[in-house]
């Protein structure tokens, strides 16, 4: 099942890259969206089949490369699947949000849906992989369709964007290979090589190799969370790619990092994540407040999304490492809901900006009075942003600050504080934005079209519905929260009661 949910938008972006279809935009997209939607299909049916007691399911397990003990592995537990279905959610919106965005580039139509399922893809197999090598080989493989996203089509600086993009990309992803280097060398030493997650966590390594390793891996999931100081690159970014291919990195992508975090740091390094817990959360707590205060004095509305989700990730990492099933919980809920939340907010955004030309904040106002459901659905997604009660978000933020404030009240102190700051740069943009009287470069600005809202409505309405009833996803991720708790060596604590309650 995994590895046909691989080979179906893979195959399919090839076959609408170089196809005789190619030639004809409209059957292009057609084709691509098709391929999309039958990737969703297999990700319903995965989901449904998948059982809520736990443990990595759908197994598939092939020796690969015997000299380096690497497997063609693949499996999925609570948080892989979840991943796996948001990746599978958002592939079909972000293609029929981005129908027309694809005849604006370097390279053809064709080119920019392919590259888009091939990144689908890709994505999967990195979620799905249980083999260390097999996962970095994706790991790698995601840069090279994003680098033509991003450089190929969007605005003027894109070229530079996509350059600085790969940079910080391949320098985390060469300090992780030192680290799956470091991890054979290792495993080696035990007997038989093998680069199977549930081999090397069993590995009993020296605290310093343990420690070190888990740096090569934490930095390299840093980057691409992303997390202060390396984040530099995902405002420019955004900035710079079309709000489909911001979708597909900060909503997909980007997610790999804290995904990573919790299956190789914590899986892999339990000692080592125990023992670097409060950098890591120092490291968060200056992420959720720096990318808020950043987003505030944004002008451009692309860059101020990519800064929010600097903000965001803290709060990911955050959960992560303040070691309790509530922050866990949290976090991992915090993945899908950001990836809903980030993917609305950029493709309305998206939309305005394409009828108003320009992505400056300070050249609008107005905008509700022309375009009603658009000022609508974007107050839906940057309410979900800033986490209003009964939006999706906002159980997951809920969940990490009781984590934090059970690890350490002055932590959850300074996490609050980026609630706050959400508020301000949410609702301030949206003032500025769509308030006021209706300017004279704003008459113009038509409503959403029929294919828009096709394409964002159903966000929304998950968005809303998750905001009530977490229950189905939460009960996948509650046992693969349990088994990292428990492999990590760490337990929630016990409840004070006072002598002569009677309880």
């Amino acid at each position: 099942m995994l590895t046909a949910m691989i080979l179906v938008p893979f195959i399919g972006g090839l076959v609408v890259a170089f196809a005789p279809t190619k030639k004809n935009p409209t059957l292009t997209k057609q084709l691509a969206l098709g391929v999309s939607l039958v990737t969703l299909v297999l990700a319903i049916v995965l989901a449904v089949q998948y059982q809520t007691d736990g443990g990595t399911q759908f197994v598939e397990d092939t020796m690969w490369i015997r000299a380096f003990g690497a497997h063609y592995a693949l499996g999925v537990d609570g948080l892989g699947l979840t991943l796996v279905v948001l990746t599978a959610i958002l592939t079909p919106v972000v293609v029929l949000a981005s129908w027309n965005d694809g005849d604006e580039g370097r390279w053809s139509t064709a080119a920019f849906f392919g590259f888009m399922l091939a990144l689908e893809a890709l994505a999967i197999g990195v979620f799905a992989a249980t083999d260390v090598f097999l996962f970095y080989v994706f790991f790698e493989a995601t840069l090279i369709p994003t680098y033509f996203l991003i450089g190929g089509w969007g605005g003027p600086n894109r070229a530079r964007a996509a350059v600085k993009f790969l940079v910080f990309s391949l320098a985390g992803g060469l300090v992780m290979l030192a680290a799956v280097v470091g991890l054979y060398v290792e495993s080696a030493k035990a007997g038989t090589p093998s680069y199977l997650v549930a081999d090397l966590a069993k590995l009993d390594m020296g605290t310093a190799t343990g420690r070190l390793l888990f740096v090569g891996f934490f930095i390299a999931f840093a980057i691409k969370a992303p997390m202060f100081p390396v984040h530099t690159w995902l405002p420019d970014t955004t900035e710079q790619a079309t709000p489909g291919t911001s979708v597909l990195l900060v909503s997909i992508l980007d997610k790999i990092g804290t995904f990573g975090m919790v299956r190789f740091c914590l899986g892999i390094f339990p000692e080592a994540s125990r023992w670097a817990t409060p950098v890591v959360i120092v490291l968060a707590i200056i992420s959720i407040l720096y990318g808020a205060v950043l987003a505030i004095g944004q002008d451009n509305i692309s860059r101020l999304i990519g800064f929010t989700s600097v903000s965001h990730f803290g709060f990911i990492v955050l959960g992560i490492f303040v070691m309790n099933s509530q922050g866990q919980n949290g976090a991992n809920l915090y993945m899908f809901n950001h990836g809903l939340s980030t993917a609305a907010l950029f493709l309305v955004s998206g939309f305005l900006i394409k009828r108003h030309g320009s992505a400056s904040i300070r050249t609008l106002g107005g905008v509700e009075k022309v375009a009603p459901v658009l000022a609508g659905f974007l107050l839906v997604a940057g309410l979900s942003s800033l986490s209003l009660p009964g939006l999706a978000p906002f159980v997951s933020e809920l969940l990490v600050l009781v984590g934090a404030f059970v690890h350490s009240p002055w932590t959850a102190a300074f996490a609050v504080l980026g609630i706050v700051l959400a508020a301000m740069y949410i609702l301030i943009m949206y003032q500025r934005v769509f308030t006021g009287p209706e300017r004279p470069v704003t008459a113009g600005i038509s409503d959403l079209g029929v294919r828009e809202v096709v394409a964002v409505a159903p966000l929304l309405l998950l968005i809303v519905v998750l905001g009530f009833y977490p229950k189905p996803v939460l009960s996948v991720l509650n046992p693969t929260v349990k088994d990292t708790l428990a492999h990590v060596g760490v337990s929630d604590p016990t409840p004070a009661v006072a002598e002569g309650s009677g309880k």
